[in-house]
This record gives C-alpha cells, structure tokens and sequence, in this order.
C-alpha cells in the first residue's frame, strides 16, 4: 500500500531518555478515514511516540511519513494537517473558553471572522455555549477535556491524534467524548486514540495496535481480533476467600482448563469445551470454599489483549481507579 492511501506511516520508530528506552522499534500505519487504537498500559510509551508523530519530540530513529510528507527530518512539516488534544490541557485557565478557541483559531492562521464563527460553532456543538463566557480555570473536569478537543479541530484538520481523551473525567462527560469522536471519524477525519482503557479501544477503533514496555506486540483489526475468541467457553466464580489458592487446585485437577484469578475473591475458568460448573464447585466445596456465584461470560477484548500481552486486565482496571472515572459506559 502506497502513502497516497496512509495519513500516517511511522516505521522502526525509537526514542530512548537517558537509560530508558520509552519507544522501540514501533512501526504502525494509519490509513485515510480510520479511527486506530494505541491500547497499552501508563508508561508503555502511548504518549511518547504522539510527542513524535507531532513534533514535540524528535526520534532517535525511523521514519515518520503524514499524508505522504517525510516528517522524519522536519517535524513540523505535516503539523497544519494536524489537530493534537494532549493528555493534560494545554489551554489558559485565565481565558474564557471562547477566547481560548479563539486563540487557538489565530495560532492555526484563521481569519478573525472564520475564528470567532468556528468558536461558536463547536461551543454549541460541544453543549458549552452557556459557559463560554466563564474562566477555563473554573470548568469542571469533563468541561475542560471537552473545550481542549474543540480547540484541537478549530481548524478542521484531516488527521487529529487524541492522547487519553477520557481519562479521570466523569462517566456522563467520558460517554459525550466517545460520541463526538465518533461522530468526527464517521465525517471523515482520520484519528489515532492512545487509551489505556480496553472497552474504549473496543467501541471506538476499527483497528488497534497493543503496545508494552515500547514496543508493539500486535496489531489487527477488532473484528479479527475478537474472532479469536470464537468458540472460548468462560465461567467466573466468586468464592469466599482464596481465589488464587483454588485456581491451583483447579490446575491440578482438570489440567485441561485454564484458571487465572480476577480478585482475590473471584477466578475465571476458560476451556475450548463447554465448562462444566458442577464438579468445579463441588471440587471448590471439597476444600472448604463457599461458591457464591457462577456465571457464564462472553469472551471480550479484554480476554485478548491479556492473552496476548500478559498483562492482567485488572492492573489496567487499578490504573484506571488512579486517575478517575473516565472508563465508564
């Protein structure tokens, strides 16, 4: 596939801080009008390699092609095409939030009259019109992340990059973001999400590239990779005490299954077959656990990027609980 079909190529990117290597070996595409997923843990090099892709950072290595221009040696050269909604809000607390749109309008060389039309639009748009004349400063969480997504795409950019657009706002806020992001894909912009959230990854991206510790350890599209878990069977019981105690036990006896632990209190039982719950809990009752609950489970995107990274979901789930809200439905 040629650039004419790829708004961003990136391939063999690396960039290391000292000792530490944040980014290594990443190569990726992203074709014409797709939403693509950067779905990895904090610190697994998300935010570093958007740095790079829109240049705040320069790489130590590789190729960085957007919309067909070689960023690779100038990295500001593609940046007019960009929209960029940072992690943190890069907006003034002392604006209000039309003046700040309007400054950003100025930044991207509109005329006065295109800008102030444009804040108005996307005040209404982004339900923040009766706020407009309020100090960013004095928004709440979710109002923030709302007003620096508008300030990203006052220009109406063909490519917009998205760093954690949900986290630590509330549900109701997280569940708005994810429609208007939606919205903008379906209108044609091209869009690369970095989250650390897996059921955000699976509603919003067609496609989603899992990244640990630098490196990118796979990419596919949702639909294949949820068809890898066609025709796994998952039971999950909640016991009394020891989850990690029984999942041993549950080895050892049925070495056929698959055992991991969910919380302390519960474990989740996964096998090719049909899982057959009542010598589970009988086995579970022989040593001594109360069996409070079984149920059946569908198999979901979470599953896979456990299967295939090793990280247990629930340490995305503790990282989530740190920095707010923003995973809800």
């Amino acid at each position: 596939m040629g650039f004419e079909n790829k708004k961003i190529d990136v391939s063999g990117l690396a960039k290391s801080f000292g000792d530490v290597t944040a980014v290594e070996s990443v190569t990726f595409d992203v074709r014409e009008g797709e939403l693509f997923g950067f779905l990895g843990p904090n610190g697994a090099g998300k935010t570093t390699t958007i740095n790079m892709l829109t240049g705040l950072a320069r790489p130590d290595a590789g190729t960085i092609h957007i919309a067909g221009i070689d960023c690779s040696r100038n990295p500001k050269a593609a940046q007019h095409l960009m929209g960029v909604v940072p992690d943190e809000s890069n907006l003034y607390p002392e604006l209000t939030g039309y003046e700040n749109l309007c400054f950003c309008g100025a930044l991207y060389g509109m005329r006065q009259r295109k800008r102030k039309e444009r804040a108005h639009e996307l005040l209404e748009s982004f339900g923040l019109s009766q706020a407009a004349d309020r100090k960013f400063g004095g928004y709440s969480k979710g109002m923030k992340r709302k007003l620096t997504i508008a300030a990203g795409i006052i220009h109406r950019p063909p490519i917009l990059f998205l760093d954690e657009p949900t986290t630590g706002i509330d549900v109701a806020s997280a569940r708005q973001i994810r429609q208007m992001i939606a919205g903008l894909n379906t209108a044609g912009t091209t869009i690369l999400l970095t989250t650390h959230y897996i059921e955000e990854a699976e509603r919003l991206c067609g496609r989603i590239a899992f990244i640990v510790e630098g490196r990118i350890v796979r990419t596919d599209s949702v639909a294949d990779l949820m068809g890898e878990t066609q025709g796994r069977h998952v039971v999950e019981f909640g016991v009394s005490s020891s989850a990690e105690s029984l999942c041993d036990v549950i080895r050892e006896a049925f070495p056929a299954l698959e055992c991991v632990t969910v919380t302390s209190t519960v474990l989740r039982v996964e096998s090719h077959e049909p899982v057959r719950i009542g010598p589970l809990v009988r086995l579970m009752e022989d040593h001594g656990e109360e069996v409070s609950e079984a149920r059946k489970i569908r198999p979901s995107l979470e599953d896979v990027f456990v299967h295939v990274t090793g990280i247990e979901a629930r340490l995305m789930k503790q990282e989530r609980e740190k920095t707010g809200k923003g995973g809800g439905a």
